[in-house]
This record gives C-alpha cells, structure tokens and sequence, in this order.
C-alpha cells in the first residue's frame, strides 16, 4: 500500500502491516494530481492539489502521520497494480483509522439552524451520493468517518447523517453505522445490496461492476473493454460461487411476470445493471434451508420448491 506522508508530502510503500492511515473519498473532477505528478513534483501546480492538502492538513490535526487519496497513491499505468488496487479497495477503506467524505457541491447557505439540511441544503443532492465507487467507500470504513463540505468545512459525522444519508441513498440506516453495520452488510441479500447501486453512475462502464466487489467480498481481473454488462454478468457469476442466495433472481420483478412466463426462452436468468434491482430493497433471505445451486456450461442449474399460487392468496 502507498501512502503519503503529512508533512513531507511524499509518497511512502508499506508491505504488509501499514500504520494507521486517514483516507479521502471524493468524487473526481478535472486536474486531479496523478501518481506521476507526485513523483515529478508537478502536483502542486493543479486544481487538484488543494484536496491533498486538506486531507493532510486534517489527518495531521487527527494525530496520524498518513494518508491515502485514491488520484495519486495508485500508479493507474500500470494494469497490474490497478487491478490490485481495485480488488484491495474495500479493505483500505475498512480499515482506514478515519475517512474523510469531501461534499465539493455542498455549500453551507445558513449561518444559523438546528437542523443540517438546513444550513446544508443541497447535501442530499451532492454528487457523491450518485457515483459508483463512493458506495463501498461510505460503507467500508469501521473506523470514523467525516463529510466536509464546500471550502472543508465540516458538515457532520456519518453517524449523525444517517438519517439524512439513507433518505438520498436508499440505503438502510442499520448499514450506514460503521463498525456496527458490518454484519448488517454481510449478512443482506444481494437484492438489497444491488438496488443500494441501482442510481449511481461510473465514467468507465465496467467500473459499475467493479465498484461492488469489495461489497460483495469477491475478487476478479479487471477487463477494461469488455462492456458493463459483460463486466455485471462476471460479477454475479463470481457472487453466484460464494453462496446459496436465491435474491440475485430476484431483478426479473423488473421484467414483470408476463416477460417470464412468455414463451421466449432465451431470457437471461442474470441482470445487465445494477439499475435492474431497483425497488429490491425490501428482499431479505430466505431462512428456509436452501438446496447448492450450481452455474456450469449448460446455464444454472438448482433445485426450487414449488407452491400453490393459492396458498399465498391475500386474506
């Protein structure tokens, strides 16, 4: 792991056990500060540096010696070490002492307020909570985690923003608390935790299915120019070998019951998007004893119970 040092700026690799460590979630904007720029010096001279400077500036008053931003502490020339990266983001994020969530686009417009949205308006409709990656990013971290708004001003703790966050996000309050929420996390359907992705956006298309890896935990190589769908369809494969959770069925509801009960055979059993688990929020696992399914050359294959549309009539 490569970290920069608050004082001197530059950049230091751990192998191994790194020390404790703030970390920065944000959302990319141009004349970011490069790996390359880091080395060359050349980071100072953009936009991007100011981000730098505050995350160190706020590490270095929260007692700890290191950072970590994801524009500069990753040599993205190097295919290998991006895909290392990727796959090890989530447990950076999860183990991180404290995360730092920079709001650019939230502007504080009262001076006066009993409430947050009140001095911070435009919070929920902060870009942040629409992008793909800061989905892991605000529910990895165990350790503290800060929103900052427009100029750094502090805007709240995560804790304190929950009910706020869970209103822009959709996303269950009991997954938003941090060290708490972990089990919470691990033991949600994979509905559930696909629609927490189903607004958000990526520039690359691929990076919609990579962003939930650490979510998911399972690891898989990058293919950059494989396509979102494929890149989706991967994902669920690599989920599929990790459980017996039914739930990633569960987006045909989008397709209504007429597509499945069509006589078009060629119907795909998985999703393209994220986008079709909307409204699967409420889906929780079955606790009923569930048969090993398997996913081979000849489609899936898994043995279901059949019930009586009756039995299930509404009184």
């Amino acid at each position: 792991m490569r970290l920069i040092h608050v004082e001197t700026k530059r950049l230091k690799e751990f192998v191994g056990r790194s020390p404790p460590y703030a970390i920065l979630s944000h959302t990319w904007s141009d004349s970011e500060v490069t790996y390359d720029d880091m080395l060359t010096g050349n980071g100072t001279k953009k936009l991007g540096w100011r981000k730098i400077e505050e995350t160190c500036r706020q590490a270095r008053e929260d007692g700890l010696q290191y950072a970590w931003v994801d524009t500069c502490c990753i040599n993205k020339e190097s295919s290998s070490e991006l895909s290392e990266s990727i796959n090890s983001m989530f447990r950076w994020y999860r183990e991180a002492a404290i995360c730092y969530a920079f709001l650019q686009d939230a502007r504080r417009t009262a001076s006066t307020g009993q409430d947050v949205l009140e001095l911070w308006p435009n919070f929920q409709r902060a870009r942040w909570f629409r992008r793909g990656w800061t989905l892991q990013e605000l529910l990895a971290p165990a350790g503290e985690f800060r929103f900052y708004g427009e100029d750094w001003q502090l805007i709240g703790t995560r804790e304190e923003l929950a009910i706020a966050i869970s209103q822009a996000t959709d996303i269950d309050r009991d997954a938003i608390y941090g060290r708490a929420s972990a089990g919470y996390i691990r033991h949600a359907s994979i509905a559930r935790k696909m629609s927490w992705a189903s607004n958000r956006e990526t520039t690359r298309e691929e990076d919609i299915a990579y962003s939930l890896l650490g979510l998911f935990d399972v690891n898989m190589p990058l293919l950059y120019g494989e396509g979102g769908s494929r890149a989706f369809e991967r994902l669920q494969e690599e989920i599929i070998k990790r459980g017996t959770d039914h739930s990633f069925l569960v987006w045909g509801a989008a397709l209504d019951a007429r597509k499945a009960m069509s006589n078009n055979n060629n119907i795909d059993f998985l999703a393209r998007h994220p986008k079709d688990f909307s409204g699967c929020g409420p889906i929780m696992k079955s606790g009923e004893q569930v048969a090993p399914f398997a996913l081979n050359n000849l489609g899936l294959q898994m043995r279901l119970p059949v019930y009586r549309v009756s039995k299930w009539k509404a009184d």
